[in-house]
């Protein structure tokens, strides 16, 4: 009888043990249907998204969105046709960005605008991660900077030499603090033409748009900026502005909002 008590014993505790195997089974099975479900929702949404972003119609660029004539703005268009209002003006948030940098950390020529600087923090770590290591050379003058930088082209080439390469007070890009001349970390063909065969002037030539960074005066467009080549000096409008530009295949911002050339005073 003991024998038997507990041979019906162990047939019932498998039979139990078999009731819940089968349960948990069920449940699992339930709670893959529930997320099948939810995934499948979830593809339906992104599916009519992309639909709908198909046949939506793509917004016209707004060139008015930011002035090209304000100096605080990220659009602002300054060359020897449009002096900065007022000449003095001076930016209220520049910052030395964190990247390497020729003069001591105290120097203004070493702050940029917030925004940009952050950008040029970006373009820079890219370039490291690239294999490719830059350097801030020069960004923003203050106006009083400027008479000084440019009073001493004067006095050493002249002044037509001195107007092809350098902004008189209050003309100048890198007085609105967005305007950054890069050079590599070993200073090879530092602010020289030599600086677009390098391997940090060709990637920035490639890259520098991504990171809102526009090439301000390449070498077929004097006529229009009324600048010699400068293959290190950068100008930051902003990854909007910079992804249009590459879009329209426009190179100066001149030309892209319409504006009369400037190639003298």
């Amino acid at each position: 009888m003991l024998i038997l008590l507990v041979i019906v014993g162990l047939a019932g505790g498998g039979y139990t043990y078999k009731l819940r195997q089968n349960a948990q089974v069920r449940r699992s099975q339930a709670a893959a249907v529930v997320v099948a479900a939810k995934v499948a929702a979830e593809r339906s949404v992104t599916a009519k998204k992309r639909a709908d972003a198909a046949i939506a119609p793509s917004l016209p660029f707004n060139r008015q969105q930011f002035s090209n004539d304000d100096p605080g703005s990220v659009w602002v268009v300054a060359n020897k046709q449009r002096p900065l209002q007022p000449k003095d003006y001076a930016p209220n948030d520049l910052v030395t960005p964190s990247v390497p940098l020729r003069l001591s950390k105290g120097s203004s020529e070493m702050l940029l605008r917030q925004e940009a600087a952050t950008a040029l923090e970006n373009l820079i770590g890219a370039g490291n991660a690239a294999g490719v290591h830059i350097m801030l050379a020069s960004a923003y003058r203050s106006y009083s900077l400027q008479v000084a930088v440019y009073g001493n082209e004067v006095k050493n080439y002249g002044q037509a030499v001195a107007d092809s390469e350098s902004a008189r007070p209050g003309f100048s890009e890198h007085q609105t603090g967005l305007a950054a001349d890069l050079e590599p970390v070993s200073r090879q063909c530092e602010i020289a033409d030599c600086f677009a065969d390098t391997p940090e002037g060709k990637w920035l030539a490639i890259n520098a748009g991504s990171y809102g960074f526009l090439l301000r005066y390449p070498s077929d467009k004097v006529s229009v900026t009324g600048y010699r080549s400068e293959a290190w000096h950068y100008r930051y409008i902003n990854p909007v502005l910079s992804a249009e530009l590459h879009k329209q295949g426009s190179i100066t911002l001149e030309e892209f909002f319409g504006l009369p050339s400037a190639p003298a005073y």
